[in-house]
């Protein structure tokens, strides 16, 4: 079987075509590794998130101790962090 050669025109065609592929996988790559950013971003927040809601959780759970009181006061900024609570018993 004899093959015919191919021509210089589809020799440049095949080379154009490779060199178009590697750049738009090297593009895709960026685009790939922006992404993947973007995501460890978001699960950051995602952990943040479910820490503070944990967190809040707890804070109504025990809403009637006092020292979850004062700490929630002390985050909203409506008590000083080094005042000093005085609680009425004679109710």
């Amino acid at each position: 079987m004899h093959f015919k050669r191919a021509s210089f025109l589809t020799k440049l065609v095949v080379l154009g075509l490779l060199i178009y592929m590697a750049t738009s996988l090297l593009n895709l790559r960026g685009q790939i590794q922006v992404v993947q950013g973007q995501v460890d971003d978001m699960s950051q927040q995602v952990e943040d998130l479910r820490i503070k809601n944990q967190e809040t959780k707890e804070a109504i759970e025990n809403k009637d101790d006092p020292e979850v009181q004062q700490r929630v006061a002390e985050e909203k900024g409506l008590v000083p962090k080094d005042s000093v609570l005085i609680y009425d018993v004679a109710n």
